[in-house]
């Protein structure tokens, strides 16, 4: 409730502005509202009510941590006031301020255990928390005063579908829609739910739906670019994208994809224009530095796919497959040691990726660390047991270990999923010599 419950006595002037300043509020003139309550605040500083107003406009505006202070003002002039209570909270959450989230939403219990949105906005709590058992308690207490609540059913199919429940999420976000059909995203959510259990076609019904009412919506239409990309539809993602740097031009995931459609056209000139654009928008955007040092390995620069690689590097990168790319990019330039890192996170990341195990195999080799190389490939090993490198390089380091029986034991199983490959060959052939020399070793040493 907005700008409701003035109660300001001879304070006439502050009134007055209070008004405007609801005016400006719902004309989405925000800064203008916020400089009015700021001059009613002046005549009357003792109003919870222009405090808890000034909030709700600085939450408007996204400056949720500024929105707090005035939450905190508004609640030591009514310190029991269930809207400013209920807001801080939200708030609270909205800045990861989890545990005085909860505090808060407690207190509102206590007050109040029929106050239903103390058990509505705390599902969204502690599903950021990733407590989504107390997420779904939190949904059964609202349940029970009350049953359909169109949010209740929104914030669990957040919960339900962080967890990969995605049918069960779906179900969640169509009661949101048949309770409240124009909840903002709602159609948006159904679609990626859809998306994400592999029912292409209904995903792609409700993305257009959640388009027709939202046509602006940047985040929608960018998702739906990233699905069209996946169903293979290029063109008309690259149309979305397009579309998207029509509403804002310095969009850099936008620039990002578009770069990806051109690379995979190898259309690489534009490619690399589009990376760099994207970079230049946005330094913290993963991706556009990664295939910049694609291609300039690619293209035998070695120096600069060095320095993009680097640049990639000091982004908080959480994506296991990515990281062991990079990790194979240090080996090719010859830095094992940002190798090492990068295939090291990865493991953290992914412990059964046998690239990641193999990579490391390799870097130990290069460092002529063959023990440890010998654990990494066998690791690797047993993850995935019939890649043909893995048993190349293992072979290769038991060679050098003296480890002659085992080495020859991995060099025959590879020779059977490749007795084409010619470097197999020559390794077989030192295997064989290197047990040659060994017998014959043994036969001249005295008895």
């Amino acid at each position: 409730m907005v700008f409701d419950d003035l109660e300001f006595g001879p304070y006439d002037a502050a009134e007055e502005k209070a008004r405007l300043a609801f005016e400006l509020y719902e004309d989405g003139k925000m800064s203008q509202a916020l400089d009015e309550l700021e001059t009613a605040l002046e005549i009357n500083p003792a109003s919870s009510s222009l405090h808890f107003n000034k909030a709700l406009t600085l939450d408007a505006m996204g400056r949720f941590g500024d929105a707090i202070g005035e939450y905190e003002a508004a609640l030591q002039l009514a310190p029991e006031d269930m809207e400013i209570l209920n807001s801080l909270a939200v708030d609270y959450t909205r800045t990861s301020q989890y545990d005085l989230a909860i505090v808060t939403f407690e207190h509102l219990q206590e007050l109040d255990c029929g106050f239903e949105p103390c058990y509505c906005n705390r599902i969204i709590t502690y599903t950021e928390m990733g407590l989504h058992d107390m997420a779904e308690q939190m949904f059964y207490l609202a349940q029970q005063v009350k049953p359909d609540c169109a949010l209740c059913f929104y914030n669990i199919g957040n919960s339900l579908f962080a967890r990969g429940q995605y049918r069960r999420a779906l179900r969640c976000w169509i009661r949101t829609a048949e309770l409240e059909p124009t909840h903002p995203q709602i159609h948006y959510r159904i679609a990626q739910a859809y998306w994400s259990d592999g029912d292409i076609e209904n995903s792609r019904k409700h993305f257009l739906e959640e388009l027709r009412g939202n046509p602006g919506d940047i985040d929608v239409i960018f998702d739906f670019g990233l699905f069209l990309l996946e169903t293979g539809d290029v063109e008309p993602a690259k149309e979305k994208f397009n579309r998207i740097l029509e509403i804002n031009p310095d969009f850099a995931p936008a620039l990002f994809y578009l770069g990806e459609i051109a690379f995979n056209n190898r259309d690489y000139e534009r490619a690399v224009e589009l990376y760099n654009q994207a970079s230049e928008r946005d330094r913290t955007l993963q991706g556009p530095c990664y295939r910049l040092a694609q291609y300039a390995l690619m293209t035998g620069r070695k120096i600069e796919a060095g320095a993009y690689l680097i640049s990639e590097l000091k982004l908080t990168l959480e994506d296991a497959g990515t990281l062991v790319s990079m990790g194979s990019m240090f080996i090719e330039i010859d830095d094992p040691a940002n190798a090492m890192h990068c295939l090291m996170r990865a493991i953290e990341l992914d412990g059964v990726n046998a690239d990641a195990y193999y990579y490391l195999g390799v870097v130990s080799a290069l460092r002529d660390d063959y023990r440890n190389a010998s654990e990494f490939f066998a690791h690797a090993q047993d993850l995935r047991g019939d890649h043909v490198p893995t048993l190349r390089d293992s072979a290769s380091v038991c060679l050098a270990m003296g480890r002659l029986a085992d080495a020859a034991a991995k060099i025959k199983k590879a020779l059977t999923l490749d007795p084409a490959d010619p470097l197999l060959k020559k390794i077989s052939r030192k295997i064989a010599l290197a047990r040659l020399k060994q017998r014959a070793t043994s036969l001249l040493r005295p008895r």
